[in-house]
């Protein structure tokens, strides 16, 4: 059999809003961003904005208050999670019809493995065929391994196909900065730094043990093989489950009675307890989200002593983990999160 095992990663481009445009085709071209209620003046963030608003500097998870500063004549949509949910069930099934493994990663991309002669000409038929089904359009990224797929979509974006491989990886990735990395944020990238690393192929030169001595054992020397491109080629098949599930809420004035916030978390981690009771899946870890204002955002976890789906064991974690945190600051969101065990 010809042909060779190629991973594509296939991205909607700007998912939530091409989702809204196309329900109201008069937003083409404006700036649009989705994001809480869709009203500005209350307290939300941005889920995602469309290029024309991205101009502007509004990214996913900025507030929305701060979005409306930037850009004025935006207009602001609610979000609406179980419309994004049938076109990303549509997109999932375009991809099916096609000779190939499919790897879910979340309501708007995924990877795909297939082995044949020309990638590029399976991208242009599967642009083809989402645009037909979804009436959106996608970007493809070609690679020899997961990291490499998904980084190309980056360049391919919007609405092209683009191939990265070991072959043009140098020459593409080398003087880019470390956090243009899948796996590298600002914060790891500020540490690289202080280390004198600031690009890929700096990182890509370090020595392990130094990485090691840094960064951890296990994060050190991974960061440096992800700046050689390395990266898993497997695509698997399996359904997708997820990891977490989580609940949080953004309260329109800010909190700053200790009983009334450990009030709510109680409630959120309820609620979370019957999301992990539906799962059916015991739950290993829990986490407490706490975004202080104007918007600083901390996490704290903690693992309880054997899984468990028991609502008054993922309470009283929530609660110990919520002690944690300061009480002296006003609050603004509050999030739980339960965490499962792998199988």
């Amino acid at each position: 059999m010809s042909g060779r095992d190629w991973v594509l990663h296939v991205d909607l481009d700007q998912f939530i809003a091409a989702v809204e445009m196309a329900r109201r085709p008069e937003l083409r071209g404006r700036p649009v961003v989705v994001g809480g209620s869709g009203d500005p003046t209350q307290r939300g963030v941005v889920a995602t904005a469309s290029y024309e608003a991205r101009e502007f500097g509004i990214q996913s998870g900025m507030p929305l208050r701060t979005a409306a500063k930037r850009c004025p004549e935006a207009v602001f949509l609610p979000s609406d999670p179980p419309a994004y949910q049938r076109v990303s069930d549509q997109f999932m099934a375009t991809l099916r019809r096609f000779p190939v493994v499919v790897e879910e990663l979340g309501w708007d991309e995924a990877f795909l493995g297939a082995h044949i002669d020309d990638p590029e000409a399976m991208a242009a038929e599967i642009r083809e065929a989402v645009r037909g089904a979804t009436g959106l359009s996608c970007s493809v990224g070609i690679g020899d391994n997961k990291l490499r797929a998904k980084l190309a979509t980056g360049f391919a974006k919007p609405a092209g196909t683009y191939r990265l491989t070991r072959d043009n990886w140098a020459a593409v990735m080398a003087e880019r900065p470390t956090d243009a990395l899948w796996g590298i944020g600002s914060k790891t990238a500020k540490r690289l730094a202080e280390a004198g690393l600031l690009t890929v192929a700096q990182l890509a030169r370090a020595d392990p043990d130094e990485l090691a001595a840094r960064l951890g054992p296990v994060q050190g020397p991974w960061y440096r093989m992800l700046a050689l491109g390395a990266g898993d080629t497997e695509v698997s098949g399996a359904p997708y489950v997820p990891r977490s599930r989580s609940r949080e809420i953004t309260f329109q004035h800010d909190l700053t009675d200790r009983s009334e916030i450990g009030e709510h978390v109680a409630t959120l981690a309820r609620r979370v307890a019957q999301d992990v009771a539906t799962e059916g899946r015991p739950a290993q870890r829990v986490a407490v989200k706490v975004r202080y204002a104007p918007f600083l955002t901390q996490t704290h976890s903690v693992t309880l002593p054997t899984p468990t789906s028991d609502p008054a064991e993922i309470e009283r974690a929530a609660l110990a983990v919520l002690e944690l945190f300061e009480h002296d600051r006003p609050v603004r969101l509050l999030g739980v999160r339960a965490e499962f065990r792998e199988t």
